[in-house]
């Protein structure tokens, strides 16, 4: 199994997991990542006025978005979470 997006590292004191297991975590890890950043990409968005910065923070939230689209979908391919684990995304989606 590939690594998603988290650098992982183990210390000597964490329990042996099997490697579905240490995927399971990471990938779980990594929904957990993504989805704050979304939130603090969403609360840039919402404090800036500048117009570059509104750009910058819209490329932010739609890349975040396809990334944890992504994840969700290998989550529940792989079945390790429902769609009830995870609160829903906001509705707001900048691309065209």
């Amino acid at each position: 199994m590939k690594s998603f997006f988290s650098h992982t590292t183990y210390t000597a004191d964490e329990p042996e997991l099997s490697a579905r297991d240490k995927d399971e975590k990471r990938l779980l890890d990594d929904l957990k990542l993504t989805r704050a950043e979304l939130e603090i990409a969403y609360s840039g968005f919402d404090n800036v006025t500048d117009p570059d910065l509104i750009d910058c923070y819209i490329y932010k939230v739609n890349a975040v978005l396809k990334r944890y689209k992504f994840l969700m979908e290998k989550a529940s391919e792989l079945n390790i979470i429902k769609a009830a684990d995870f609160a829903p995304l906001p509705k707001e989606d900048f691309s065209d």
